[in-house]
């Protein structure tokens, strides 16, 4: 707490944010769940591995309301116990395939445990007491079971092609198709699970879980991001998820980035990056709007305001070559605070959008499209939130976008007369 107060020391907001939330009284949903886990030691054994292996989703799971919280943390789970198996490079490659290819049934079998992870691996002790997960897995309405295991058998199966394939073998992603296929089976086929839970529980519509490209691009604007913001964490530890078809077009090797002879070419390929999630915003944008249920909202717009504060943070910022930068955690407090209705997330989404505007330069080789996914975003926002939302800055709404049109306009004089 303290060094989040020194960091947010000249930002009073943000202070006023860290108080707040440190002493707010809990929630009635917070409060019926904390009696439940007194009653159940299954169940608490389950959300205090939910506590240890997700800091930020765990908070915005207990607040759910009482017909999802369990599914969804269930859920989450065991897609975290999935994705520890995958993630270990300790592992015996058929072993990992022969696991991740069954998950999908081994959360069936009461008393399954594993102990074959590495000793370093950080969820290791999930799957060495998995069998809580799986008693609790298999007291959920049926319904919820049966979505659950579908998307472990869809995720399992994609993670399993990828780590037997070639690209495990050089860990590295080569087309941008490839990019957008493994963070639909990491984090899009997340989006479809969550969607149909929401559905399912009676809180959303039917029609929240039949747009699959909607939810799918929710995952996907989350992990972009922070495989964005992990450059340096995943090039020390051996993995590569920039795809060579967009890093190939500034350097000949993917370590190329962090040597300082190559600081242009570095930041012009960190800005290819972030524009190629900034085209998803508008999709992201139209999910939300779309959400009824408070809790369900809450529940998947913080992630995606924290997400976009994130992409502002790293664009054009040269730090992401040197470690893994995050946002304060006074401003992402004040995100949590206020991400709770749709004109308070467009509000949010326009300020980071503009933060990006403002970092964009006009040297960049990506900077005229750029500008236009700027444009874009302002124009979905314009269009479609509420007038109440409108009208209270309807004065500057389209100032960013006469910025784009005649940026993108002096940046072509400016190429014509260097001809």
């Amino acid at each position: 707490m303290l060094s989040a107060i020194l960091q947010s020391l000249t930002r009073p907001s943000e202070l006023q944010a860290l108080v707040s939330y440190k002493f707010a009284p809990k929630s009635e949903n917070i409060r019926i769940h904390q009696d439940n886990l007194a009653k159940d030691e299954s169940k608490r054994r389950c959300y205090d591995f939910l506590n240890k292996t997700s800091r930020s989703f765990a908070a915005v799971i207990q607040e759910l309301d009482d017909q999802l919280r369990d599914a969804i943390c269930l859920f989450y789970l065991v897609l975290r116990g999935l994705d520890t198996v995958e993630d270990d490079m300790t592992l015996p490659l058929d072993r990992k395939v022969e696991v991740l290819r069954s998950f999908d049934k081994i959360i069936y079998q009461r008393g399954w445990t594993f102990h074959e992870c590495g000793p370093d691996e950080k969820d290791r002790e999930l799957l060495v007491h998995f069998d809580v997960v799986i008693d609790e897995f298999l007291r959920l309405d049926d319904k919820f079971q049966k979505v659950i295991a579908d998307i472990t058998r869809r995720m399992g199966n994609g993670m399993a092609d990828y780590a037997a394939g070639e690209h495990r073998e050089n860990t590295s992603v080569a087309t941008i198709a490839d990019f957008n296929l493994y963070c639909h089976y990491v984090a899009g086929l997340v989006g479809y699970g969550l969607s149909d839970l929401f559905s399912a529980s009676g809180l959303e519509s039917p029609q929240v879980a039949e747009n699959k490209d909607l939810s799918n691009n929710m995952g996907l604007f989350l992990q972009k991001t922070n495989i964005i913001r992990d450059f340096r964490e995943d090039l020390e530890e051996g993995r590569q998820f920039w795809p060579r078809e967009i890093w190939g077009q500034y350097a000949d090797e993917f370590s190329d980035f962090i040597k300082p002879e190559n600081k242009t070419k570095a930041r012009a390929c960190l800005n290819a990056m972030v524009l190629n999630v900034l085209d998803l915003v508008p999709d992201v944008l139209t999910y939300l709007n779309q959400l009824r249920n408070q809790s369900v909202f809450n529940f998947c717009a913080i992630p995606q305001t924290m997400a976009i504060a994130t992409l502002a943070l790293v664009f054009n910022n040269m730090e992401v070559f040197e470690r893994n930068i995050k946002i304060r955690k006074g401003e992402a407090v004040k995100l949590i605070l206020a991400s709770k209705d749709m004109d308070s997330v467009v509000d949010i989404f326009r300020h980071y959008i503009r933060v990006i505007s403002q970092k964009n330069e006009a040297d960049d080789p990506n900077f005229m499209e750029i500008s236009i996914a700027v444009g874009r975003i302002e124009q979905w926002i314009e269009a479609n939130t509420s007038s109440k939302a409108v009208t209270k800055s309807s004065s500057v709404a389209w100032m960013p976008v006469v910025v784009c049109i005649l940026a993108v306009v002096g940046y072509a004089f400016m190429q014509q007369l260097s001809q």
